[in-house]
């Protein structure tokens, strides 16, 4: 009987333990950074506002205090990228309103950065007469990797 104990004593203890660590980890779901980026209007004219917002959450919690918010708005087959950082206006929104002078059409990318996470969505407009949009690509990381590939493939 008590070599019967010895071995089922530590099995038990085992199983108890793994019960509770199971218990706490379903509790404690993982939160994601989400990052709505929305302009208004799509489509505008040239002089025109365009207002860019980056509603930021995590998981159901507004994100007030980001580490970075910047806007990265170029016209299509641009070489220069305009970056801008942007502050908190309310409720999780970032935003920022701005006029573009050329006509065309245009890309942003909103750069999040929070609770250790980065999150960057991407969105096209248009200002007055769309222009020859760019190809498409997967992000900017894997394009630089790809031009400073020195690899030979």
């Amino acid at each position: 009987m008590k070599k019967l104990l010895n071995i089922w004593l530590p099995v038990m203890f085992m199983v108890s333990l793994t019960a509770c660590s199971n218990h706490n980890a379903a509790e404690e779901e993982p939160q994601f950074l989400e990052v709505e980026l929305s302009i208004n209007p799509e489509k505008a004219k040239a002089n025109e506002p365009v207002v860019f917002e980056a509603k930021v959450t995590y998981g159901e919690e507004e994100v007030t205090d980001a580490d970075e918010v910047k806007f990265e708005i170029w016209r299509a087959n641009a070489e220069e990228h305009e970056k801008i950082l942007v502050e908190h206006a309310e409720n999780g929104i970032y935003r920022l309103d701005k006029t573009f002078e050329e006509e065309g059409t245009y890309y942003i990318y909103s750069h999040v950065t929070a609770r250790r996470m980065h999150n960057m969505p991407k969105k096209e407009f248009v200002i007055g007469q769309p222009s020859e949009p760019e190809k498409e690509s997967a992000s900017p990381e894997i394009e630089n990797m790809e031009e400073n590939d020195d690899s030979g493939h």
